[in-house]
């Protein structure tokens, strides 16, 4: 199961009351009226679309927080958001299919669809691995957990809300300038807190495959993912190859995700001696909906905090990253 291979700114969800509604939240019609409308898909591009839009547009996510983006099956509510929206902004790169189809058959004629993730990442670049081998043409698609991507991330958006709407270009030039000192900042104080993992530990094996991006940038390891292809788990022969693989590398933690609790980690952990982390996280936001760290800046830094603290690093330059900044608020809506 191996592997081929300033200021700074965070956002804050506003909170609000549940009401059964697909999207658990809105907001008063009066408070986005006249605003470019822009729906998202998964919550890390929605957190970073928020950052950038700011106030003046409105930003709804259409998948929930803690499903799992790959299978996700949109229901008829999420057409009729997407028929209202003027952008809509999808990681791409085979992420969210189904999510994209009901898209373009439900979109305005005017609207646009941008696949963020397909449009920053070049298919030179493209990573193919155990849970996306190149037989199926569809590379990794999580390219957001690299924070060096984020920033591209966020000036894809920048640049498409400002053609869309011009009158606010300038605000969300200055959005992104903010975010990207941030996101570069968590990237400064990765690459030296990863300096005390002890040597030769810098090696991941992940429930989830959603790391080759950030592994390749900044000289990790990634040793493999348990989940295979199809999302379910592994054979009891590919566990026993496992096993023999974490024992010769001497892997000393293994990281589950909160999201998909697996009992093959626990038990693989149990047979090699490693640590079971089981709450690393994917694209489920830290946190509650109107939290400081319930963005993305706050789970990309939780999750590195978790990976360098449990491969026996310390994380004193990830800990002083801030994850507050006044200048605009996230008012994204999130699924619940």
């Amino acid at each position: 199961m191996r592997l081929q291979r300033s200021k700074f700114f965070a956002v804050s969800v506003l909170a609000c009351a549940m009401t059964g509604a697909l999207h658990g939240c809105s907001r008063s019609a009066e408070a986005d009226a006249g605003k470019l409308r822009v729906v998202t898909t998964v919550a890390p591009l929605t957190s970073i679309t928020s950052a950038v839009a700011g106030d003046r547009a409105s930003v709804e996510g259409v998948v929930p927080e803690g499903t799992n983006s790959h299978t996700f099956d949109p229901s008829p509510k999420i057409a009729e958001s997407l028929s209202r929206a003027d952008v809509i902004l999808i990681n791409g790169l085979s992420l969210e299919d189904p999510t994209k189809r009901l898209a373009e058959q439900n979109k305005r004629a005017k609207a646009e669809i941008v696949e963020v993730g397909t449009r920053i990442l070049p298919r030179q670049d493209w990573i193919f691995d155990f849970s996306f081998p190149e037989k199926d043409g569809k590379p990794n698609p999580h390219v957001w957990t690299d924070p060096t991507y984020a920033v591209k991330y966020a000036e894809v958006i920048r640049d498409t809300l400002a053609a869309r709407d011009p009158a606010n270009a300038e605000y969300y030039r200055a959005n992104t300038a903010a975010f990207s000192a941030a996101a570069n900042r968590l990237a400064d104080a990765l690459r030296i807190d990863q300096e005390t993992i002890p040597a030769g530990g810098r090696a991941l094996l992940t429930y989830h495959d959603a790391y080759a991006y950030f592994g390749r940038t900044f000289g990790w390891k990634i040793i493999g993912a348990v989940q295979p292809e199809n999302f379910e788990d592994p054979s009891p022969s590919e566990v026993a190859e496992l096993i023999e693989q974490i024992k010769a590398e001497k892997v000393r933690t293994i990281f589950g995700s909160e999201v998909f609790p697996s009992k093959v980690l626990e038990e693989v952990g149990r047979a090699t001696g490693a640590r079971y982390e089981d709450t690393l996280r994917d694209d489920d936001l830290p946190g509650e909906p109107g939290q400081d760290n319930h963005s993305w800046l706050g789970l990309m830094r939780y999750d590195f905090i978790t990976m360098v603290k449990g491969l026996g690093g310390t994380t004193t330059n990830l800990e002083a990253v801030p994850l507050t900044q006044s200048t605009t608020a996230d008012k994204a809506v999130y699924p619940q």
